[in-house]
């Protein structure tokens, strides 16, 4: 394992992007039964993930020539290729539309919930 990994905070904070993948994962499929609350409380913890992610890709950037970072941060460009995203994407913005859309998807469950 690399310095970069054996780092507490990055390690705790890969933790921590995990658990917020596995919770949004889980309401996910059933996110259209849920409450308004449910939601957006859904809706803020996909947030907190992609800031997490997007302060984990920084630290990634600037870890230098570490070996796994190196890597974790080329698997991460190729997942953007194999979503579709051309191959000189800047990651970085990709995040910036990851936060507009969550902006649109939260003011659509807003609408949604006033129409009702």
């Amino acid at each position: 394992m690399s310095d970069f990994f054996k780092s507490d905070v990055v390690r705790a904070e890969l933790a921590e992007i995990n658990r917020l993948q596995e919770d949004i994962y889980n309401n996910m499929i059933s996110f259209d039964s849920l409450s308004h609350n449910e939601k957006l409380d859904n809706l803020t913890l996909l947030e907190e993930l992609i800031e997490k992610q997007q302060i984990m890709w920084t630290r990634l950037s600037l870890a230098g020539d570490d070996p796994d970072a190196v890597q974790m941060k080329e698997q991460i460009q190729a997942s953007a290729i194999m979503m579709g995203f051309p191959k000189n994407t800047d990651v970085g913005v990709l995040f910036g539309n990851m936060k507009r859309t969550l902006d649109e998807v939260r003011s659509r469950v807003d609408k949604d919930s006033s129409a009702s």
